[in-house]
């Protein structure tokens, strides 16, 4: 039985991501988290959260009495942003109902044990009891939910870990576009107690996302990228707070009264519908590439860092961009398939504990801005585009602490300054039709045609097949999962050249299939 995705289950709720299937899942992990009670393990108690979609309390309802039947302890969070979720699973367990940035006719189920998405292995775990059909728990070991609500302290804490990076917001203006989504009550709130002047937009949370599409791209966030260019037409310093000098003193108009107000906006934020991901618009109203902003955080975490090996961990299919400015810092990169960058953290850390090569690793607040306080090998940042683990925070993907960073580093340096270093190639992604079953035949071939076809350029093959040349230019072939193609993926200041020449090697693998 196979349920889980690269994202945890996913699927419409009308056939696939049923109340029933919520009810067997539930039995399943509650059975699965009894099993492994041990010292070692944590308490077996499971936070229950779910999104703002209309399906939600249903199958809420469901997942709790198959994990109280499973004689496991529930706390039952209800609407939350899944960050806030698996901060709180932290020495303990947690469930997640969510399809992220699907449409509202789906729905999702994401586990978490201790802060972490659960890994493969947990997963097929889970999977087994479901198709066994996990027996419930003696009748007197069910459980009664109880009530909790840990959305504050997790603001609380993005706020404190937020504040160790860049300057002051002081009345840094910034547009937040929320998408009807669980950022709505997490985004705004973080970036206004650090001190921003936040204008939101589709700032309530709504199941129907009836502002725009769920998932933010450049087309669904059409209106704020409309809402900040206009705002900032004609704008010297957009976003800025004009009663502030450049020492950061407040200025006064000689009559008692501050002088001038902030006009438009320094940027824009989007979230998807349950605050992992985000989108940045800069003042012209344009997306930044979610490569750069990656960039960005990779750059900034290695060079704060006080690891003698540095590690960003990032996926395939991420920019070249990354690998150098994370270089130009003094870390390196390794990359782990789409979707299991917990997994990427997680060999990392058993390499170099095997190697002897692991510091010890401090909490939030020690030493170093990445929160290091080990002088050897250490995992720094984490991020696929669009979706950011801060390590030294936690082990999640948080889209809410990736805009509080941010936004304190855009009030010290400017976005067009962190920006500046980064080389922005052009990118393409395109795909071949290729039937599933002939998959695994086409890409054996393609690890040995691709590097024939381009016999000067470094090779990769753990993830599809990546080439990589000595200008940073790079492509990548893999299968996708859920559809009939080869996905090819380039970036290369010739970069339609390049994907041409790529795309033929692939059609001749597929024909010869």
């Amino acid at each position: 039985m196979d349920l889980f995705g690269t994202a945890g289950i996913r699927g419409g709720v009308e056939e696939r991501v049923t109340p029933s299937l919520a009810l067997a899942v539930g039995r399943a992990v509650g059975a699965e988290i009894r099993s492994r009670a041990d010292e070692s393990s944590p308490e077996p108690t499971v936070v229950l959260a779910r999104d703002g979609r209309v399906t939600g309390p249903a199958l809420a309802a469901a997942m709790e009495a198959g994990l109280a039947a499973g004689g496991v302890e529930v706390r039952r969070a209800g609407r939350l942003p899944t960050p806030a979720l698996a901060h709180a699973s932290r020495g303990r367990y947690g469930v997640m109902l969510t399809a992220s940035h699907n449409p509202p006719t789906d729905n999702g189920i994401k586990l978490f044990r201790d802060g972490t998405e659960f890994d493969r292995d947990a997963e097929r775990a889970v999977e087994e009891r479901v198709a066994d059909e996990a027996a419930v728990a003696p009748w007197d070991e069910w459980t009664e939910a109880t009530r909790t609500d840990p959305l504050d302290g997790y603001l609380d804490d993005v706020r404190e870990y937020a504040a160790r990076f860049g300057a002051p917001l002081d009345g840094l203006r910034v547009a937040v576009d929320c998408g009807n989504g669980m950022s709505a009550p997490a985004t705004p709130t973080v970036l206004r107690e650090l001190g921003a002047d936040v204008v939101t937009l589709n700032g309530n949370v709504d199941g129907h996302f009836p502002g725009r599409g769920s998932k933010p791209t450049p087309e669904t966030l059409a209106d704020l990228r409309a809402f900040v260019a206009d705002a900032n037409e004609g704008v010297e310093n957009p976003g800025r707070p004009a009663s502030h000098g450049s020492d950061g003193a407040k200025a006064w108009d000689g009559e008692g009264g501050e002088a001038g107000e902030t006009e438009g906006f320094a940027f824009g934020i989007g979230h998807d519908g349950d605050a992992d991901r985000i989108v940045i618009v800069d003042a012209d109203g344009e997306v930044v590439h979610e490569d750069t902003v990656l960039a960005v955080l990779a750059e900034r975490y290695t060079r704060e860092s006080d690891a003698a090996d540095p590690v960003v961990v990032t996926t395939p299919n991420a920019s070249g961009r990354i690998d150098e400015r994370v270089r130009a810092a003094g870390g390196r990169v390794e990359r782990v398939r789409l979707g299991a960058l917990h997994e990427g953290i997680a060999a990392v850390r058993e390499d170099a504990a095997e190697a002897g090569a692991l510091g010890e690793a401090g909490a939030v607040g020690e030493s170093g801005a990445a929160g290091e306080v080990g002088d050897d090998t250490r995992v720094v940042f984490a991020a696929e585009p669009w979706k950011h683990i801060h390590v030294a925070f936690g082990g999640w993907i948080d889209g809410v602490a990736s805009a509080a960073v941010i936004a304190r580093l855009v009030a010290d340096e400017g976005l067009e300054a962190l920006r500046a270093p980064i080389t922005e190639r052009p990118y393409r992604k395109v795909s071949v039709s290729c039937p599933d079953d002939a998959k695994e035949t086409v890409m054996d071939r393609l690890e040995t045609t691709l590097p024939d076809a381009f016999p000067e350029a470094a090779v990769d093959t753990d993830h599809g097949v990546r080439l990589e040349f000595e200008d940073a230019s790079w492509t990548l072939v893999r299968p996708s999962g859920t559809e009939p193609y080869v996905r090819v993926y380039a970036e290369s200041d010739d970069v339609d050249d390049l994907v041409a020449e790529v795309e033929g090697v692939v059609e001749d693998a597929v024909a010869a299939a």
